[in-house]
């Protein structure tokens, strides 16, 4: 996260039968007998949406990568004069017939910069402003949220242009995140070098050197094995192979 903590997500526990037997969670096997449910539990979605707020979210508010935002270009009325609330209408609806998850703010009784402002905080990847004005030179404005741009485009390549912001924003945000994960990331060979590089974010050490007397070291200091990994970045089978690498830091 942008503090340099580590959060866990998506876990997952193997619960046993000992839940269905407490509530009586049976199903018919294939010999068409009854059994109690063997069930698990997934540590997701609450913990995503905390995630995604604490990696990209900035002092404006969200910043919500495209592929999972409700609202993924709004189209904002500046002014109800002339042809604006028809063209406006219209990129809505030509955005939408395009698979872009489009939404028209024609509230023009509230004032335009409240409602860029609360648009800002939601989040939305790109809004693409329409007023009279811009629209009198044959333009709109589009607005790219995570770097907060404005740029004048022809009004017949609005639809292309906030499109193609949609995928330059996806990239942009997944880069921005994987820079700083990497640039708080270093290899370390002694657990005291783990437990002052895990202050400010990850710490790779080898599990061998580590060890349970390591591991209880770095717990005064709220720092904890994270995951293991085999040397090549792959998942091992058990903590049991050798040659496996701790990620370690400080987490929520």
């Amino acid at each position: 996260m942008r503090d340099g903590k580590a959060l866990q997500m998506g876990t997952s526990h193997e619960l046993g039968q000992n839940f269905a037997k407490a509530f009586d969670m049976v199903y018919l096997d294939d010999a068409g007998q009854q059994q109690h449910a063997w069930t698990t539990s997934w540590g997701v979605s609450t913990r995503m949406i905390g995630g995604l707020i604490m990696s990209h979210g900035d002092d404006a508010g969200l910043r919500l990568p495209p592929a999972v935002a409700p609202v993924q270009v709004v189209v904002l009325l500046i002014k109800d004069e002339g042809d604006a609330a028809g063209e406006a209408a219209r990129i809505v609806a030509e955005l939408t017939a395009s698979g872009v998850r489009a939404r028209l703010d024609d509230r023009v009784d509230t004032s335009f910069g409240r409602r860029a402002v609360a648009w800002e905080l939601k989040g939305a990847p790109v809004r693409i402003e329409v007023g009279p004005r811009d629209l009198a030179e044959g333009n709109v404005t589009v607005v790219r949220r995570d770097r907060n741009d404005k740029v004048a485009v022809p009004l017949a390549e609005a639809v292309a242009r906030a499109t193609a912001a949609l995928g330059d924003s996806q990239s942009a945000l997944y880069a921005e995140a994987l820079a700083r994960r990497e640039s708080l990331t270093v290899d370390v060979t002694t657990v005291e070098e783990a437990a002052d590089a895990a202050r400010t974010g990850f710490a790779r050490i080898p599990y061998a050197t580590l060890g349970e007397e390591g591991e209880n070291r770095l717990a005064t200091d709220a720092i904890s094995v994270r995951c293991l990994q085999r040397p090549d970045g792959s998942v091992p089978a058990s903590d049991d192979e050798p040659g496996l690498v701790a990620w370690v830091g400080r987490s929520y």
